[in-house]
């Protein structure tokens, strides 16, 4: 059960922030070489985290992201939110890893980075009282 909660956190904490700071889709993010590298990046520490709590990674990272990809042009249930102006889950989602990643002692740049700008993001959608989004109006 802690495998499979893990491997569907795995996706959600990279793809969710990337997608609401970007406004890409999952394909986007995946056939984009630059956000697919990052995805991974974001998956390797992610994989490190939750191993030190025991957690055994059944798919590689590349069969997760090409999971993803499969998918389409399905935007993120964060995007959406952004687009929606409404509160994201971004502490549930990569908050949650990284404060796990402390009491292991794990690296996690990539996600502090990303968890980071995020996080600034719903913190300026709040303020902002509406919605951000790059579609046509």
């Amino acid at each position: 059960m802690r495998t499979e909660i893990w491997t569907k956190l795995w996706g959600n904490l990279t793809f969710n922030p990337v997608s609401a700071l970007s406004h890409a889709t999952l394909e986007d993010i995946c056939r984009f070489a630059p956000t697919r590298a990052l995805a991974a990046a974001m998956m390797r520490e992610a994989q490190t985290v939750g191993e030190a709590f025991g957690v055994r990674f059944r798919l590689s990272i590349e069969k997760r992201i090409a999971g993803a990809e499969s998918i389409g042009a399905h935007k993120t249930s964060m995007l959406q939110d952004i687009e929606r102006g409404r509160a994201i889950e971004i502490d549930a989602l990569l908050g949650s890893v990284i404060e796990l990643a402390r009491l292991a002692e794990v690296a996690t740049p990539h996600l502090d980075a990303i968890y980071a700008v995020t996080k600034l993001l719903g913190e300026t959608v709040a303020r902002s009282g509406g919605g951000l989004s790059l579609a046509p109006r």
